[in-house]
């Protein structure tokens, strides 16, 4: 309990204490085997075991491979992204990258032979030959790496861990660089919550989630309807009257907010462009369930089935764990996004087998490779920048060189729990959000008004405030509300403890920001977000798809939000980019960074509202979810909120402290440079 509270009060820098003192040291092997350096689960990841695991299980795993060049891979990556570079824009192609850095065909075959030594079933290699997909028995793993394994509660999820470092027979020297699998990651997405999962089969496709629907009063722009109902005493100081949230954005409203409506409508949509998707599982409603969102939504451009490729997974596994169904939200949301902002383009859905690493990076990797010039990743590992081990990240790492190298952009989603301070105590950013390899998108509140343009953009921090429970939908003569403000959700960001402040942020990024963990990791570090877009729930995008409700299993549509959102809509945004300049972006975060110093109007500065008070918006929700027939939640939503937050431990032990995400003047810890302006498309395709 004493170490929680620490953690809490100190927040980042009790956090990195914590870590760093308690890296594990690199086993001694003996004199036959080698260690994998950052092959063994922090130590903060091991702090709460939670059983033995069973010699007979299964684990699946990918031994990663190592670079040829990584030095040479980093370089490359550079010069071809970096505007200015003779070398930019100027790609390898998948197999000119694998011959200059990728693994040999040699070491492969090395590696495939050991493991079948050791009893283990190989499975695929990746095309670009960077790991070996292979599994076996807990008992096997645990003779051929040398380490025991257990459970332990990890962000309140139960994931197997090795004790230890990982080794291999010292003939495996300079093949084999790492193993991701065996020491479980969860990565999550808030869509893919066990409240939306419906229980089914952990090895077959989950059945649809659970129903929701928007309740009414909404609005159909920002500010169409306001609470005149209730007393203005009831949310003081908020000014009264206050606007009553969105129904859901359509696309026309999206493209309208982001200056894309008469590009669009001229052509300049996407066409010619692949934009790559990866989710965990795989909705077999996934396009029929986009089809039917815009024939009704958005006629003008259907999703034609010429226009989606669907690469699923072999098999589904650990759907019960994962939140399987829970998944099928963020899959329709994704694939609805990127065609809001870039109608034209053509989408490729990668499903994983399930929502551990191993078997997202596999889906990563396919995606990487498929010929999309984007690929949007609206999920990651909680506290991944320090829980997940160093090979892990140094898999996905590689991964993303390549993706760089041969003209593919990779956006992932920040997160939604803002800097995880008051979910988990601790103020740590999420993984693969914290590599400097690819664009961390961030969230906004964007306010569209009735001409279909943006009349305002906020920080997404969001604080809610219960008004009542009522059997109406206004709390009516009460003057008191039923529950304090509190911090409820927001983008998600941080300073990494793990990655150096890279070239392209040395300058743009503020000091206080890059040193913001100096005591501890002393140099400046990577920040993130590097970008952000509309990711407020309540001023989120309409959204259809098959649920299962009381009364039967169909489609219906409502509002969803979270960096989810975010990143796809800028998935979008960049293959029209794609499109006009007539080459991929490929790694943007080199162009963004320059386009914000030498272009700045290329980007909508974020900042708070001039009156703090004036900021909110109220929400009216079904008890139930679905009807009126258990009657409403009425709450009040604050807007870009910096105020407290708390985090409370099992035992009620609580810490509070303010909000370290905010939006201000220029790049700041919540949206990053800032969100793509009008001339955003026109201004980076002449990089």
């Amino acid at each position: 309990m004493k170490g929680a509270r620490l953690w809490a009060i100190t927040g980042s820098a009790g956090l990195a204490v914590s870590v760093m003192a308690a890296s594990p040291a690199l086993a001694k092997p003996g004199p036959s085997r080698v260690a994998l350096p950052g092959s063994a689960a922090p130590m903060k990841a091991r702090s709460h075991p939670d059983g033995s695991v069973s010699g007979h299980s299964v684990v699946s795993f990918d031994l990663t491979l190592a670079l040829r060049n990584a030095v040479g891979a980093r370089s490359f990556l550079r010069q071809v992204s970096s505007p200015g570079s003779a070398a930019f824009h100027h790609y390898l192609s998948d197999s000119q990258w694998v011959s200059r850095f990728g693994p040999a065909k040699g070491e492969v075959a090395k590696a495939t032979s050991w493991l079948r030594s050791q009893g283990f079933t190989v499975g695929s290699v990746a095309s670009d030959r960077l790991f070996v997909s292979a599994s076996g028995s807990a008992a096997a793993v645990e003779h051929a790496f040398g380490v025991q394994l257990g459970y332990y509660k990890v962000n309140g999820h139960r994931e197997r861990l090795a004790n230890g470092t990982l080794s291999v027979p010292a003939s495996l020297t300079g093949s084999v660089a790492g193993v991701v699998g065996v020491n479980q990651d969860m990565a999550t997405t808030d869509l893919s919550q066990q409240s939306r999962a419906v229980a089914g089969s952990a090895a077959q496709e989950p059945p649809p989630p659970a129903g929701f629907r928007n309740a009414r009063p909404c609005s159909a722009y920002w500010g169409q309807k306001s609470d005149t109902s209730d007393s203005g005493k009831l949310y003081k100081p908020y000014t009264h009257p206050q606007p009553y949230d969105i129904c859901g954005y359509k696309p026309a409203q999206m493209r309208g907010a982001y200056g894309l409506t008469k590009a669009v409508a001229s052509g300049n949509d996407g066409s010619g462009v692949s934009v790559a998707i990866v989710d965990a599982y795989d909705s077999p409603t996934l396009l029929a369930d986009a089809q039917e969102y815009f024939k009704l939504n958005n006629p003008a451009h259907p999703l034609m089935s010429s226009q989606f490729t669907n690469i699923a997974p072999s098999k589904v596994q650990n759907t019960d764990v994962c939140g399987g169904s829970g998944w099928y939200p963020e899959q329709a949301l994704d694939v609805e996004s990127v065609h809001t902002m870039a109608p034209g383009a053509h989408i490729i859905f990668v499903g994983a087998k399930d929502c551990f690493d191993n078997n997202l990076l596999a889906a990563v990797n396919t995606a990487v490779t498929s010929g999309a010039s984007a690929v949007s990743d609206s999920w990651g590992d909680e506290n991944g920048d320090t829980l997940t081990d160093a090979a892990t990240r140094n898999a996905f790492d590689n991964t993303f060189l390549m993706a760089g190298a041969t003209g593919v952009s990779v956006l992932y989603s920040s997160g939604d729990d803002g800097d995880n301070f008051a979910d988990f105590g601790l103020t740590d950013a999420n993984y693969p959000s914290s590599s400097p390899y690819i664009t961390s998108v961030g969230g906004t509140t964007l306010e569209i008004g009735a001409g279909n343009t943006a009349s305002a953009q906020y920080g997404w921090s969001t604080a809610k405030q219960t008004l009542c429970a009522s059997t109406t939908t206004n709390c009516g003569s009460a003057t008191k509300p039923a529950s304090t403000l509190a911090w409820q959700a927001g983008g998600g960001g941080g300073t990494s403890y793990t990655y150096t402040e890279p070239y392209y942020q040395d300058g743009v990024v503020p000091s206080a920001l890059a040193l913001r963990n100096e005591n501890v990791t002393g140099a400046p570090m990577r920040v993130e977000p590097d970008i952000a877009m509309d990711a407020d729930a309540q001023s989120g995008l309409l959204i259809g798809l098959t649920q299962t409700f009381p009364d039967g299993t169909y489609y219906d549509q409502f509002k969803e939000g979270g960096t989810s959102l975010a990143s796809p809509l800028l998935a979008g945004v960049i293959a029209d980019t794609d499109q006009k300049a007539g080459t991929a972006l490929g790694f943007a975060n080199p162009a963004l960074y320059k386009a914000y110093s030498a272009n700045p109007a290329a980007y909508s500065d974020i900042q708070a509202p001039a009156n703090p008070d004036s900021a909110a918006t109220i929400r009216v929700d079904y008890t139930n979810s679905v009807d009126a027939s258990s009657g409403y939640l009425i709450s009040l939503r604050a807007i870009n909120y910096a105020g407290p937050e708390t985090f409370c431990d099992t035992t009620g032990n609580c810490a509070t402290r303010n909000v370290t995400l905010t939006a201000t003047k220029g790049f700041d810890s919540l949206t990053g440079l800032g969100a793509p302006s009008a001339k955003f498309v026109g201004m980076l395709s002449k990089y």
